[in-house]
């Protein structure tokens, strides 16, 4: 079919996920939000000129949101030629990302705060939700205004701090007075704007794992959805740390690619928690796109380097789905808990007044069309919509 981008688009026949199953819906979406989802077609006035698109009981899911993301590019653990450039925006939307949180990594020195917001900026200017947090991996954070409370009242896409490296050998190695000031911080400024307020923490191999957070939480008052650790699927001692911590109310996350023998697959981490006694609620999982993978010997010395995208997120949902798992299930992990997370009261479900973010599914799982905004970003899996400088 012939398609466009009109102020008004008419999905019918819509077996919608949302993520809880609806069963059949028709979606009416204007002026980027979903203004009507209902059994019912709804009537509209004879000037309005939609345009009408008969999904034949396609499945349609809200779209996914990649809260670990290195827009600006991460790497540069090997020389200045292996920093990696900036994430273009086909790489997340052709993967049905349509929001993503970019965030500084190993290289917050030659990379800051600024150019992860203009980053922000641009993905926005291109048609997609974006936001960030500020600091890095290291002390003292780099931040835009001088500090972590100030970023995240005054600078409107600055959402929380993050990664700040714990138990890597790449790490500051901050001491727990560090982390709960920079907690503190944080979860002040959730409380004036209402935004995630969270320390997002990388994990690295290190035998501490997460006894950092655990002090954290019996040594002070902050509340312990502030604290975020990522990366928890990379050892398995360090994934069932994270999962006794998701029962203390931090939201835990999953990396979406291979971990390598000491660690848990991503689907078969995200099938240990399905499967456990453990608040379904509390799993993400992301991506790392943009960042490097390394991996390090005994000494700390690279011995090889690879780089994540957003695709591994898609492909993680296909294999879930392959492996017969209800959707309902572990959708969730990939929309409506993250944006429970971060505060983004318009993103990761389908219900009216919501962003017009979605995905639409093929009878072979795959991704057929993507929405992001209102806007077809993919549709029959052809890109519509590209960033700036690509071809």
């Amino acid at each position: 079919m012939t398609l466009s981008n009109p102020p008004i688009t008419l999905l019918s026949n819509c077996n919608v996920y949302a993520p809880q199953p609806l069963g059949m819906q028709h979606l009416l979406l204007a002026g980027g939000k979903l203004v009507y989802m209902g059994s019912d077609v709804p009537s509209l006035d004879t000037s309005l000129t939609p345009q009408c698109i008969d999904l034949a009981g396609a499945t349609v899911v809200p779209g996914f949101i990649d809260a670990h993301t290195h827009i600006t590019g991460g790497g540069g653990e090997a020389g200045f030629a292996t920093r990696v450039p900036p994430v273009p925006l086909s790489q997340f939307t052709s993967a049905g990302v349509t929001s993503v949180v970019g965030l500084l990594g190993t290289d917050d020195l030659v990379r800051n705060t600024e150019s992860v917001i203009a980053q922000v900026y641009a993905l926005r200017e291109e048609g997609m939700s974006a936001w960030c947090y500020t600091g890095g991996y290291h002390l003292p954070l780099t931040t835009l205004t001088g500090s972590v409370r100030s970023d995240i009242v005054f600078v409107d896409p600055v959402v929380g701090v993050g990664e700040l490296a714990i138990s890597d050998h790449r790490s500051s190695q901050p001491t727990l007075d560090e982390l709960l000031k920079i907690a503190s911080e944080a979860h002040v400024a959730r409380l004036m704007t209402g935004k995630a307020g969270i320390v997002h923490l990388h994990l690295g191999d290190g035998e501490r794992g997460l006894e950092l957070v655990r002090r954290a939480l019996s040594d002070a008052e902050i509340p312990a959805r502030t604290y975020n650790p990522t990366h928890v699927n990379r050892r398995k001692a360090l994934f069932e740390e994270a999962c006794e911590l998701s029962k203390h109310g931090c939201w835990v996350d999953v990396t979406a690619f291979e971990t390598g023998p000491d660690g848990y697959e991503p689907v078969e981490a995200l099938e240990r928690f399905m499967q456990a006694d453990l608040p379904q609620d509390k799993l993400t999982i992301s991506s790392d796109g943009g960042g490097c993978l390394p991996d390090f010997d005994g000494e700390g010395n690279l011995t090889r380097m690879d780089f994540a995208t957003s695709a591994a997120l898609s492909n993680v949902f296909t294999q879930l789905l392959a492996a017969g798992h209800s959707l309902e299930t572990f959708l969730p992990f990939f929309t409506s808990n993250v944006a429970s997370l971060m505060n983004f009261h318009h993103k990761g479900r389908l219900q009216t007044g919501a962003d017009a973010d979605l995905v639409v599914l093929n009878e072979q799982h795959q991704i057929e069309h993507v929405m992001g905004l209102g806007r077809w970003h993919v549709f029959e899996q052809q890109q519509v919509i590209k960033g700036t400088f690509e071809s």
